[in-house]
Formats: structure tokens, sequence, C-alpha cells
């Protein structure tokens, strides 16, 4: 058989545009943008009993669900626009950090997740309630509301650059999008899955965060190479290996300054396994698994899946930014009045 010159230019064209399932080394190959963007949440809404939903149920509950705390019928927020002339809101409302973005900066996804096939109302499969198993449910939220409610209200002194939250000052991206444990957040939800044969790299759009994990022979193996417990990074210290057709991965000693703007806590005795599978050329089935007997009162599961998605889109979070510069400026001002103020009450009087 024979092949002109254009039907070979059509052929290489077409090859190079599928997406990839396998590589020379036999297992699936994940490389490529994906996105998990969706509006299912963590944790199951009150109200919603299933897990799985039907189409008429999922396009209810997505016209109900709010944002990042804000109601769903919330004019202001869904307004695509700002009034450049409604000034700054009042400090120590519970809307100054809230309102910060108004709709045409957050993209979520406009649909429950889909995981194969299904809508699904929760990420957390086990327990069966769709719940956190939290052994200390009350001293964990009042934990995450502090941090939640500077942020809201902007009471806080802010006088040196470690006070805000590190996702505030872009060390990582919040609410758990870099792992472990990979989950959709308010906007930035696109990822690229980089795999060779002995590493895995995800880059998280949110910024930045890149996830570089060396591949094993097996389990054991992988588990051998964990870094000594005394190093802590940012998103934990993960190995890699191949379980069939799934690429797994084990995190131990997530950085425990991470919880306090996560969607969930990993103390640093938690391990948290993860399973990507390749399940078609439009999903990428991710599973994770949480086992932290400090934190829970039982291991808990959770389940989404990736899909394809255009590109990784630059973040630059502080360019250009003149907030640290003004909150740091104005904590020194503060200083300095009260430093005059100090001396001047200090002059000895005639």
């Amino acid at each position: 058989m024979t092949f002109s010159k254009t039907s070979l230019c059509v052929l290489a064209f077409a090859l190079l545009a599928a997406p990839a399932i396998a590589q020379s080394s036999g297992k699936p190959d994940l490389t490529g943008y994906w996105t998990n963007a969706s509006l299912t949440p963590l944790t199951r809404e009150q109200g919603v009993s299933k897990l799985v939903v039907n189409d008429e149920e999922a396009k209810t509950i997505v016209a109900k669900t709010g944002l990042a705390g804000i109601a769903a019928d919330d004019p202001e927020f869904r307004a695509t626009y700002s009034d450049p002339n409604a000034g700054a809101p009042e400090k120590g409302g519970d809307d100054f950090g809230l309102k910060g973005y108004d709709g045409f900066w957050v993209a979520p996804g406009d649909t429950l997740a889909k995981v194969k096939g299904q809508w699904r109302t929760s990420n957390i499969i086990e327990p069966a309630n769709g719940q956190l198993p939290y052994k200390d449910p009350a001293g964990v939220m009042k934990k995450q509301m502090e941090g939640f409610r500077v942020y809201m209200t902007g009471n806080a002194p802010y006088e040196g650059p470690e006070e805000p939250t590190l996702s505030e000052r872009c060390l990582i991206g919040f609410g758990q999008t870099g792992g472990p444990g990979m989950l959709s957040v308010l906007y930035n939800n696109n990822y690229q899955f980089v795999q060779t044969p002995d590493h895995m790299m995800i880059l998280v759009e949110m910024a930045h965060d890149a996830r570089i994990v060396p591949i094993f022979a097996n389990g054991e193996e992988a588990r051998k190479n964990h870094k000594p417990n005394a190093i802590k990074p940012w998103l934990g210290d993960t190995v890699g290996w191949w379980e069939g057709d799934t690429f797994a991965m084990e995190t131990r000693n997530v950085n425990p300054a991470q919880a306090a703007d996560q969607s969930f806590p990993i103390s640093p005795s938690g391990v948290v396994t993860e399973k990507l599978t390749r399940v078609g050329p439009q999903e990428i089935f991710y599973q994770f698994e949480v086992n932290d007997p400090e934190t829970y009162t039982q291991p808990w599961k959770a389940e989404l899946s990736f899909h394809p998605a255009k590109h990784v889109m630059e973040y630059a979070c502080h360019e250009g930014n003149h907030g640290m510069i003004g909150i740091l400026a104005g904590a020194r001002e503060l200083e300095r009045a009260a430093e005059k103020e100090a001396k001047s009450k200090s002059k000895p009087t005639r």
C-alpha cells in the first residue's frame, strides 16, 4: 500500500491531535491539559441525600448553589462588573473580603462534577453521608473560621508579611487545589500533566504549584523512598508507582501550616493516597483516600474526574498588586505614630 504526501501529512496530524492513550512503556499516558472544574463540593450540602443524581436534579442543585459563601441569588455577586464609584466596603463588615470579586472574575464551573457519566453531589463517597468524619468538628471549624474571619472582615493587625494566609501571599493555592486531594475551587482549575518513565509532573494553574512525583517499581519500593519526617514541604512529600493501568501516589508529611486555608486539614502524621486512571480520551478518573487518625474517626474517600482543557493560563498573583505594599506601609505608619505619641508623653513638663 502506498500513501501520497498529503495522506501522510493528514495521518500525522491526526495522530498528533488525538488524545494519547498509551505510551511505548505500555502504560496509559496522562500527559495533557486537564480540568476538574465543577460546582460539586467536597462535602454534601444539607438537604441532599443522594451521591448520584439525574440530569434534572443536577440542574436544580446547580441553580441553588452559592459561591464562596455568597447566595446564588445575590444580585451584586452575579453581576459581571463592579461599580467603580461605589467605594471600598466598610472594614469589619462580613462582606469586606467576601465580595472582593464579582461574577466576572470567578470560574468554578457551570455543572456538578461528572464522574464516569454520573452527576455527583459531593466528592466524598465514604462515609456514605458525604461528610468529613472529624474527631473534633467544633475545634476544626473554630480554627478554620478564625482565619476565614480575618479575610472576611479585614480585622487583623497585618503588621508583617507573614500575617496574611498562605494563599493570599501566593505561596500555594487555596482550597486544596494543589493537593494532596486535588479539588476544584473558585477559579484557575486547570492542570498540566507531564508523564515520563520515571516522573509524573502535575502543574496546577492556581499559584503555579508543581508536584514532581518520582515513580518507583511498586508501592513498597516507593514508600521506602519518602524523605525524612523532618522535611515537610508544601503539598507534602509524594512518591508514585503504577498499579496496572492506574497511577498511584502516596503523600506524607504535609506542611502543617497548609491546613489554615485548605478544604480539609491533614495532621503531620496523616497519609493521603491518590489514584489516577485513564478511563477514556475525555476523562481521568481520580480517587483519593485520607488516613489520618489524629484528625478523623475513620479513613475517608473522595472521587472526581479530570476532563480535557485547552491550556494552563499564567497565574500572575502579586505582579502589579499594591495591596501588600499598602498593608505594610500602613502598619509602619501606625508604628511611627505610636512612637511619636510615646515620645511626646515622656517629655518632662515644666
